[in-house]
């Protein structure tokens, strides 16, 4: 599998707007507060993952019953 497998395939989509975006005119505090967002984000991705799995489990448990 390429990395690139895992990119977005539209040009107009945030995430490959946000991966093109040029870091080199940001500030060492807008560099912070762009990592704070994007961790921000990664858990929040995170949580939704977690939920998903977690009801697709419930949902075969209430249905192999």
């Amino acid at each position: 599998m390429d990395m690139d497998d895992n990119l977005p395939r539209k040009a107009d989509d945030p995430l490959a707007q946000l991966l093109r975006q040029d870091l080199g005119p940001l500030s060492v505090a807008d560099l912070e507060a762009r990592i704070l967002a994007l961790e921000g984000e990664i858990a929040r991705t995170r949580s939704k993952i977690e939920s998903a799995v977690n009801h697709k489990a419930s949902a075969e448990a209430l249905f192999k019953r």
